[in-house]
């Protein structure tokens, strides 16, 4: 076929379509930033850099992608529209080139018992086809190979209503593939009976001892005393078979209690739906400690823990059935698929082939499809859920990276960075959220926020390309190159924690003694077993305080004062000033504002449209009762104290009238991780990654332990914060305390006393200790992945 050839010799003149290669944002006010103005290239890479709580997600997240999102909404059906999450209009005044966004953030994956990496990536989905298609001997459809799917059977008389209508009989059967015994969740539970109830007393005399069941709370306990089953003053220990079968077996039961319809149901079916079938990770902190009392769970005796039922086990494709599949390492099922060869299911095999070696090739091939999402860090999260737009034909689509580097060794980020370029060159726009140097080294376009953090930052200080930045006098611009410096002296160990024979995971019968006393780093490249040695194999005894990655749960009612426990002093202190209950000063409690609740805003669901906030005209967004705003401390009402910053409240409760010591020291644990510029009042909500991780290891602070457990303390922290925790742990070292860090960044690493290094790859090709020793040693080594980036670190 002949192309058409040009005749005219002149360039034409640009089209108008072609124009539109900005997306420019103007006066945007979302959170915390200052009416700021911007425009960023398309189809480029922009990094977006500056200290955490500067206004980056704020801009990024709260008002380009939340912009696209909800103008993408808006073009469905408003029926369909009644079923997505509603999205306010950022405040913003222009935003002008956007094109559809597909947001990649850091929130961890569901935590749902039922849940895994297969189920989460669509890969178990095309992994149950196959073996439906090829497996022999076969047993049914898809259904039969997933855990999620109970097997069923059903006859009996059904009538169609059809012309004069007749009575057949049916027999209905569903082929599942979930073991029966577990019902699909790999493990069975064992309770503890004495953790649930004294059976000395009776249930009226407050038997029942599980957290938030009271005496007189009418939706439980009140449910067992007036159901008609049982005597609610006869002691436990002096039920007859059938009471104590009606107390803990009994079916749900609709029962009449005080005119009110409720269901009764033994104790242990309901403490199976209330806490066992939520994930341990999803429950509050004290549920979690009543569950890790009351329950033991152990490994399902009848599926081996595989969640699978006999028969979907006994299909097999050349000897490997779908639960020896699943709990391959992806690397390894990649490789077993890619020996398939059958022309029926080819299409299915080729997509399923390109899944797994995404898993590959993203560098999470140590996973399995079995592994349980809960259990996955943040950045594994992260990049799960990026699995699914490698291989996508989009183009012209922005991309919005959360701190994509999270939980890499260095060693993986140069991987990490080309997959950012190549999404790059298909023609996309990608916006990066990143304070790594060399991730921020491959941008094509660079906008610093600051110059703080909260109502310090929210302003750009600058845009433009790498050199630009490095030349320019931000924050940013000055830290960029900063190379921590291997430490002179190291301290001597006070003695070691032993660790002998560690299985957890992909741990090969690791034995190693952890010095005290001094800063332990433990390195290795993502998947290693880092976190298998250091939280599966660290005895939790007396004085070991862990702090993991785990997501602050608080709704817009939680704030740092609520959550660090510095209220109840307020409280007290205020109440103590002016002779009234503490209760008032609470705006969860007796002080609420009666029109908002204490919410500060009035919220108008609109239905499918966006719901809209209002500030609370009686209380003008203060929370509080006007007869609360009365009573003041050191001249001050509750509002204005839960308005001030961090700092200035450190200062007011130190001396005078106002002089609270309880609060004062939670205080100073907020500055020293450096929080000092957060409000009192802010909502959880409104916090960043690293605000969020530093707020939690201020609170873990005050607990009584002679070892701290921190896993990538450095999450979210910008260049210029990580010197600060640095010397954070220094006085926490000096101060007697251990304090074992698992780490990433190279600055940490240079600090420590002693290196534990894992490896040397990921699943089953790490869970060894590769290396022990200080950090000098380590570079003068050079024998590790770790040792090779830590030297062209420090310049050695």
């Amino acid at each position: 076929m002949s192309m058409a050839t040009r005749t005219d010799t002149q360039s034409p003149a640009p089209h108008a379509a072609d124009s539109h290669d900005l997306i420019r944002v103007q006066g945007a006010r979302v959170n915390n930033l200052k009416d700021i103005s911007i425009e960023i290239p398309k189809r480029r890479l922009t990094v977006f850099t500056g200290v955490s709580g500067s206004g980056k997600s704020s801009l990024v997240f709260g008002t380009i992608a939340a912009e696209s999102q909800r103008m993408i909404n808006e073009t469905y059906s408003a029926f369909v529209q009644g079923f997505m999450p509603t999205l306010t209009r950022p405040e913003v005044d222009v935003l002008d080139g956007l094109t559809t966004a597909i947001i990649v953030d850091q929130q961890r994956m569901g935590a749902d018992a039922r849940s895994t990496v297969g189920t989460a990536t669509d890969a178990n989905a095309m992994l149950r086809i196959v073996f439906s298609r090829l497996g022999q001997p076969h047993i049914g459809s898809p259904n039969a190979f997933s855990f999620n799917v109970p097997s069923v059977r059903a006859s009996g008389a059904i009538t169609i209503e059809r012309g004069a209508g007749k009575t057949v009989k049916q027999t209905f059967t569903r082929t599942g593939g979930m073991c029966p015994r577990c019902e699909g969740r790999g493990t069975v539970s064992d309770i503890d009976l004495t953790q649930l109830f004294d059976d000395s007393k009776s249930i009226a005399e407050g038997a029942i001892t599980i957290p938030g069941w009271k005496t007189d709370s009418w939706w439980t306990v009140r449910i067992y005393a007036e159901s008609g089953f049982l005597d609610p003053n006869k002691p436990i220990r002096k039920y007859t078979k059938k009471e104590l079968h009606d107390f803990l077996h009994h079916e749900p039961t609709k029962v009449k209690v005080e005119g009110i319809n409720l269901t009764y149901e033994g104790l242990i079916p309901k403490i199976q739906k209330s806490f066992l079938s939520k994930d341990r990770e999803a429950l509050q902190p004290h549920i979690r400690a009543f569950v890790d009392r009351a329950v033991t769970f152990t490994t399902c005796p009848e599926c081996d823990g595989t969640r699978l039922s006999e028969a979907a086990r006994s299909a097999r494709i050349g000897g490997i059935n779908i639960a020896d599949a699943s709990a391959m390492q992806i690397n390894d099922l990649a490789e077993w698929v890619h020996g398939l060869d059958e022309p029926s299911v080819a299409p299915l095999l080729a997509t399923l082939r390109r899944t797994l070696d995404s898993f590959v090739e993203i560098g999470l091939g140590y996973l399995s499809l079995d592994r349980p999402s809960g259990t996955l860090s943040g950045g594994e999260a992260q990049r799960t859920k990026m699995i699914r737009h490698l291989g996508s034909s989009l183009t012209d689509v922005t991309y919005v990276f959360d701190e994509p580097t999270i939980g890499l060794h260095p060693h993986d980020i140069q991987r990490m960075n080309n997959l950012l370029l190549r999404l790059r060159d298909k023609g996309n726009t990608v916006l990066v959220v990143e304070h790594k140097p060399e991730t921020i080294a491959i941008a094509d376009h660079v906008v610093d926020l600051g110059p703080g953090a909260g109502t310090a930052g929210g302003t750009v200080c600058f845009e433009g390309t790498l050199e630009g930045l490095r030349a320019s006098d931000t924050l940013t611009g000055r830290h960029l190159d900063d190379r921590a410096a291997l430490k002179k002296t190291v301290r001597t160990p006070t003695g070691t924690l032993a660790i002998r024979d560690a299985t957890a995971h992909n741990l090969r019968d690791v034995n190693v003694d952890i010095p005290l006393g001094v800063l332990v780093v433990v390195t290795g490249v993502a998947g290693s077993g880092k976190t298998s040695l250091v939280h599966g194999s660290i005895p939790a005894g007396e004085g070991v305080v862990s702090i993991d990655q785990g997501a602050i749960r608080g709704s817009r009612r939680s704030n740092p004062a609520t959550y660090t426990g510095m209220l109840d002093p307020i409280r007290k202190a205020f109440a103590k000033a002016n002779g009234v209950k503490p209760a008032l000063f609470s705006a969860n409690s007796e002080g609420a504002c009666p029109n908002c609740n204490g919410a500060g805003v009035i919220y108008t669901d609109l239905a499918m449209m966006a719901g809209v906030a209002t500030t609370c005209e009686e209380c003008e967004g203060k929370r509080y009762q006007a007869s609360v705003l009365d009573h003041h401390l050191g001249g001050r009402d509750i509002s204005e104290v839960l308005a001030m910053s961090v700092t200035d409240a450190e200062e007011f409760f130190s001396t005078g009238e106002a002089r609270t010591p309880a609060a004062h020291a939670i205080l100073d644990r907020l500055a020293d991780v450096g929080l000092g510029y957060l409000s009192l009042g802010q909502p959880l909500t409104t916090l960043s990654g690293g605000e969020r991780q530093r707020l939690k290891l201020a609170t873990h602070m005050a607990e009584k332990g002679g070892v701290y457990v921190l896993d990538e303390p450095t999450t979210g922290l910008h260049l210029a914060d990580v010197e600060q925790l640095l010397g954070l742990l220094d006085r926490l070292v000096d101060s007697g305390k251990s304090v074992i860090v698992v780490e990433h960044h190279q600055a940490v690493m240079a600090h420590a006393d002693w290196i534990i290094d894992l490896g040397p790859g990921a699943g089953h090709d790490g869970g060894r200790i590769v290396f022990e020793g200080t950090p000098a040693d380590l570079v003068a080594a050079r024998s590790t992945l770790t040792g090779e980036h830590l030297a062209a670190y420090v310049g050695t």
